[in-house]
């Protein structure tokens, strides 16, 4: 894998099929970029579970927080990773331990480790290095277009309301890149 270049195909795909996420490093004090990608993830519908072990036992935006991924109840779709580079490694040996295992390792903006990446990969889980699901979101469902950013994204198609009367883009549309999800498969079918 070339971690220096996403196809956005492989980016959308793992945004489409995850659910629930695993932000490892996730911080309470709301101007954090930690705090703003959970907040944005979580009101896009992904299940957001927080990690980080100064805010174990207590609620961030309602969804209870765990000291380490090894305490969380529930399977994880995708860890994201919002901590340090060093600190990767012993993150991804974790989330190996889990059962079942994630399917997803995700760095955040700055963060890269490729030993961490190499482990991963060698058991079987998608690495994204160096990259902000949040901003991959926005740039791919055209979201971040609405505030001029030429997000390489055409569809003549009106974005998708979701709940409350927000207006809000979502992943299944199609990109000068290509979709090759199942979702922007759809997206392109007529009478959609």
């Amino acid at each position: 894998m070339d971690h220096d270049n996403y196809d956005d195909s492989y980016i959308r795909g793992i945004l489409n099929t995850v659910k629930t996420i695993a932000m490892v490093g996730v911080s309470a004090n709301t101007s954090r970029p930690s705090y703003f990608a959970f907040k944005y993830l979580l009101e896009r519908g992904y299940r957001m579970i927080p990690v980080n072990p100064g805010l174990a036992g207590q609620d961030l935006l309602g969804r209870k927080a765990y000291a380490k991924l090894a305490d969380v109840p529930e399977p994880i779709d995708m860890v994201d990773i919002f901590r340090a580079s060093p600190y990767a490694v012993a993150i991804v040996e974790e989330a190996l331990t889990l059962t079942p295992r994630p399917r997803v390792i995700w760095m955040q903006l700055g963060i890269r480790n490729d030993e961490a990446a190499k482990l991963a990969e060698a058991n079987g889980l998608k690495v994204v290095m160096n990259r902000c699901p949040k901003i991959e979101y926005g740039r791919l469902s055209s979201e971040i277009a609405w505030m001029g950013v030429n997000t390489r994204t055409l569809t003549a198609k009106k974005a998708r309301l979701f709940g409350r009367g927000i207006q809000r883009m979502a992943l299944n549309r199609v990109t000068l890149a290509g979709g090759a999800t199942d979702a922007a498969m759809r997206a392109e079918k007529p009478g959609r």
